[in-house]
């Protein structure tokens, strides 16, 4: 590998140019709360509410969120003999992010094979190296059924305060629907991508067409649906969608297909890299899936992507074809000059030859050099969210479809009949919006409820200076509360649900040993959450924070987070050592930094 054709120097100057044009002051602040005049966003358009009683009973194990991470634990929590698991989630069925992300084109952009979880467990065979969203949502269902989790479940539900009660060792829980049960344990897997955000847009409550966000979509209006039906109803339609990320690149092609017109406005550009999605072979899968195949999927995977040092590659996909060009790159090293500095100039020549592939490609597929000129991601590749597709890049090439470059700007502003950019007015008969979920937002707006742990001590409280845990899951001062999400752990961001599954199965153990010994109260010691603390803050940080990153929800809008980001980083060693570690703790059966009582 070699970078010698790369003008390294320029590439950087291009990136802080590219970067600078988009920073905004407002940072999070320049997106909309859905609420209000906005309300209306946060309808569930896919499942009645059904009436039912308030629950006011006990369970042993209550979980707040009803995706990977609420599906995973409770699944791994039934296995381990606990029967009387709830999940409570504000969808009107199980599956999270995917319960609501159902609009066209939607599917995983990590392999199917390690992103749905308990496919092993399930008995099922991905239909695709990417799966689509309908079949990860009937999977998450799937997983529902088979472990008898719709029994105890609250759907369309949402809880409005946790109180933890130290003298029955318990905790209180609240929602919405009049329920206030208690349960022994509590678990929140509430995640990132579920609140909806819409961009601050002058006007943008002026639009008198039809207007929706992408995780509601309506197919009344567009005609169509989720299982990849045409849009047959927009064939006449002049439809305009803001916001070019990971949503947006999937539902283009298919909007190209039917829209009338089709305005793509756009800010900053995605990396799209080749996804070659295809169908799994049953026979070639059928080969592979002996006992435990997922588990060393899942391993190699990490390993691959992640700080391990696999000798095959069994995914073969975009994630893993940099971690390998990285590590060659820094295996061209001598060995004594495998410094720090020369290691993370490695990884930047290996990224720098990677999107120039990227940005090449974009002159191969699209016909129009304005346009690809436009459609080129000037930053490293994991500055946002990597992009995989083989559609969307060929829709530029349709007649009826127009990108409108904001040259980092955004819209100018929106009025009743349309979109304005750059003082030109784009007439629409449809909006819609591509613009992502709230991230970076504080906790309790995003999940509607602040966790009061002993001594009535509030979580934001406990974290106001930042996140304190023991790896990611255990809070001091939050008994038998257990926190299913990637930070401080191995916060490893390509394959979130590998974070998911190896908490779920570490709360299980720990419950099913304070079971088996009659303890009624599980929590870090004080000094153990330190001392992880202050090992993760050794950590060198993600490349996602690096100056020349564009801003977005990976580096909170460019904007400083202020001192208790620092906490938000995971295991130093990787992700990889950071699994090996965790198997290691738990198998030990000491689960050390761990109190029972």
């Amino acid at each position: 590998m070699t970078t010698q054709a790369i003008d390294k120097d320029a590439l950087r100057r291009k990136y802080l140019e590219e970067r600078n044009k988009r920073l905004r002051p407002d940072g999070n602040a320049q997106y909309l709360e859905v609420k209000g005049a906005f309300a209306h966003y946060l309808k569930d358009p896919y499942t009645p509410v059904t009436v039912r009683e308030p629950r006011t009973d006990h369970v042993t194990f209550a979980f707040i969120g009803g995706g990977f991470g609420g599906l995973a634990t409770a699944a791994r929590l039934v296995e381990a003999g606990v029967s009387d698991v709830r999940i409570i989630e504000k969808g009107g069925d199980f599956g999270g992010t995917w319960y609501w992300n159902r609009y066209p084109g939607a599917q995983c952009d990590t392999a199917s094979m390690v992103y749905m979880p308990l496919l092993e467990e399930t008995g099922h065979r991905p239909s695709e190296k990417y799966a689509h969203a309908p079949e990860i949502l009937a999977h998450c269902q799937r997983i529902g059924k088979h472990f008898g989790l719709y029994e105890h479940a609250l759907f369309h539900t949402q809880v409005t305060s946790l109180i933890w009660d130290e003298a029955a060792s318990r905790w209180h829980v609240r929602t919405d629907r009049g329920d206030a049960f208690t349960a022994q344990y509590i678990g929140l897997g509430t995640g990132p991508l579920h609140i909806p955000k819409l961009p601050g847009i002058p006007g943008i409550e002026s639009f008198k067409g039809h207007a929706f966000h992408t995780s509601r979509w309506d197919y009344g209006y567009t005609g169509g649906n989720p299982m990849g039906a045409p849009l047959h109803k927009l064939a006449d339609k002049r439809v305009g969608i803001i916001g070019t990320g990971a949503t947006a690149v999937q539902c283009v092609p298919h909007l190209a297909r039917a829209a009338g017109s089709l305005f793509v406005f756009q800010r900053t550009p995605s990396s799209i890299d080749v996804r070659n999605n295809a169908p799994i072979d049953p026979e070639w899968f059928a080969s592979i899936a002996t006992p435990g195949w997922q588990q060393r999927w899942l391993e190699n995977f990490t390993a691959n992507q992640a700080g391990g040092n696999a000798e095959v590659d069994l995914v073969q996909d975009g994630w893993t074809d940099l971690s390998r060009r990285i590590r060659e790159q820094i295996g061209q090293l001598p060995p004594e000059s495998r410094t720090v500095p020369r290691m993370l100039a490695a990884y930047e020549d290996a990224d720098f030859l990677k999107m120039e592939e990227i940005r090449a490609r974009v002159d191969q597929v699209v016909t129009d050099t304005d346009t690809a000129a436009h459609l080129k991601a000037w930053y490293r590749q994991l500055c946002k969210r990597p992009c995989f597709h083989d559609d969307y890049l060929q829709a530029f090439n349709r007649p009826n479809v127009q990108l409108v470059d904001t040259n980092g700007k955004g819209v100018e502003h929106i009025t009743p009949t349309g979109v304005v950019v750059a003082g030109k007015d784009y007439p629409l008969d449809c909006l819609i919006y591509a613009s992502g979920f709230e991230v970076g937002t504080p906790l309790a707006r995003r999940t509607g409820f602040d966790p009061i742990g002993r001594g009535g001590r509030a979580l934001s409280e406990y974290w106001a200076q930042g996140m304190r845990s023991k790896h990611g899951m255990h809070v001091h001062g939050f008994p038998n509360a257990f926190f299913v999400q990637p930070t401080q752990g191995a916060n490893l961001i390509s394959n979130v649900p590998h974070n998911l599954t190896e908490a779920a199965r570490t709360i299980a153990i720990l419950v099913k040993h304070a079971r088996s010994h009659g303890f009624k109260q599980i929590e870090v010691t004080e000094d153990a959450e330190q001392q992880w603390v202050q090992l993760l803050l050794n950590s060198p940080g993600r490349m996602t924070n690096s100056p020349d990153c564009t801003p977005g929800y990976y580096n909170n809008e460019g904007q400083d987070p202020g001192p208790a980001a620092k906490s938000y980083v995971g295991y130093p060693a990787g992700a990889f050592a950071y699994f090996k570690y965790l198997d290691a703790w738990r198998e030990s059966g000491a689960f050390e930094g761990i109190a029972f009582s």
